[in-house]
């Protein structure tokens, strides 16, 4: 699964997810790209799952990217914990995304199995998703 080698600090506080995803919001490497609708947090679990189900898919034909990374920290106390005594451990790494963020991008595979494809993917993901194509000049 994905995580960072290492960060700058341990524990991060959670933020607010408004706005539209500025920095990567156009198709920079394939030909089709699986675009979020929705702010979320997508953990790396789920990242995972939606890269398996477009490989199997696409049977590891063409070439794909992930455009995301989990790189923020999700901390959580033991169970049966009573209140205070500070910030519980980090579980868990999530990427923050915002509405019009590409998640993944495909390329050397026919449109019509990239869209099935890239339609499996977005059922493991928490977000609704829109498929877009390359405009070519």
């Amino acid at each position: 699964m994905l995580m960072p080698k290492r960060t700058k600090h341990r524990k991060m506080q959670r933020g607010r997810t408004k706005g539209k995803a500025i920095r990567g919001s156009s198709i920079a490497f394939g030909d089709y790209a699986l675009k979020s609708l929705d702010p979320a947090w997508i953990t790396s679990r789920q990242i995972e799952a939606a890269r398996v189900a477009i490989n199997r898919h696409v049977k590891r034909g063409g070439k794909m990217w992930i455009r995301i990374f989990p790189d923020k920290p999700l901390t959580q106390k033991p169970a049966e914990t009573r209140m205070g005594k500070g910030k519980g451990s980090p579980e868990s790494w999530v990427a923050v995304v915002k509405p019009g963020r590409i998640l993944f991008e495909l390329q050397g595979v026919p449109e019509d199995l990239a869209r099935a494809a890239m339609a499996l993917g977005a059922q493991k993901l928490p977000v609704r998703t829109k498929f877009l194509v390359r405009e070519t000049h």
